[in-house]
């Protein structure tokens, strides 16, 4: 049994209003979430590009709270998971039960069905839980004894994985770290933003921090939709295809980009420019997410691992190193 295709999407809004909107509620979550503005901006453009995150640093930075901010300003259902050891692939698809009312197996949904589904520290669970989520992210749906069921529309993953800890821990193999549009790290605050978060917490005088809603989950396919109807000059396409083309010939690289990474390229660097209120895509946009789209997509050979390569300085001497087209603007 399947499971009937999902309608068809909105309208699309107008790029102004993407854009109204989109600062909006960046500026919502910035009521809560201190320091974080670039990876904030990143993630909410993922999330009109129709991708997913993955944050990944160390403890404590606040990656939970501002997913769970993120969601609540944009409306959508969310759900958290903590991934643990002994998590079943079912305790995130769901599975079928027996009802003692109807003698019948019924499908009890997972908490994969929901707009927004944070994965918290994702690489504590095993392998064949993490592949749970591979169908979800790619196809938007679930399949349990052979049913298929479409989750909800918009429906994003947020997930958290800590990369400084190994014991207990199962890295995320490089099929499902390519299925995240972008890697966000956060990184610590200044020490003028950490003051910040104190006294923050210091005048609610509770732990909990919430935010307000902008726009619904209808809005956001609106949303979503007037991305789709960004500008990209080809150019800016081709120099996509030659910065993920370039890291299929470094030395220091076992694997480079898919056709995948350049794909991301694209799709967010246009939703990076409705952020920044145009509706055409420059070289600047692309270069700007360069690192959050690509750098997990590489695999370092064993040398450059040793000797402490990271992927992200990889991609950064790689965009000094490729020329970029022309300066772009609207047709």
């Amino acid at each position: 049994m399947t499971s009937p295709e999902p309608p068809p999407g909105p309208e699309p809004l107008p790029i102004p209003e993407v854009t109204r909107l989109g600062q909006e509620v960046l500026r919502e979550v910035g009521t809560v979430i201190v320091g974080m503005e670039g990876p904030l901006r990143t993630a909410l453009a993922a999330v009109l590009a129709g991708g997913h995150v993955l944050f990944e640093d160390v403890p404590g930075l606040g990656k939970t709270l501002a997913a769970r901010c993120l969601a609540g300003a944009l409306g959508l259902d969310f759900r958290r998971l903590q991934c643990t050891p002994d998590l079943l692939p079912a305790d995130i698809t769901g599975s079928y039960t027996y009802d003692p009312a109807s003698s019948e197996f019924v499908f009890r949904p997972g908490p994969v069905f929901t707009g927004l589904f944070l994965a918290d520290e994702i690489n504590r669970t095993a392998p064949k839980t993490q592949s749970a989520l591979l169908e979800a992210m790619a196809e938007r749906q679930v399949t349990v004894e052979g049913n298929s069921f479409q989750l909800q529309r918009p429906f994003h993953v947020l997930a958290t994985s800590n990369p400084v800890e190994y014991e207990g821990t199962y890295p995320l193999p490089e099929a499902q770290l390519d299925r995240f549009m972008v890697r966000i790290g956060v990184g610590y605050p200044t020490a003028e933003g950490e003051v910040d978060v104190l006294m923050r917490r210091l005048q609610r005088r509770r732990e909990e921090a919430s935010v307000g809603q902008v726009v619904d989950a209808s809005t956001v396919l609106a949303m979503q939709a007037g991305v789709e109807t960004v500008t990209v000059d080809p150019d800016v396409v081709r120099y996509c295809v030659d910065l993920a083309a370039a890291t299929r010939g470094m030395s220091a690289l076992e694997v480079g980009a898919s056709p995948r990474g350049s794909q991301a390229l694209m799709l967010v660097s246009r939703a990076v420019a409705v952020l920044a209120g145009r509706d055409f895509v420059t070289p600047e946009d692309v270069k700007a997410i360069a690192v959050a789209a690509l750098a997990h997509r590489l695999t370092l050979t064993p040398a450059a691992w040793a000797s402490g390569t990271q992927p992200a300085d990889l991609v950064s001497r790689m965009l000094d190193q490729v020329p970029g087209p022309a300066t772009v603007g609207r047709a």
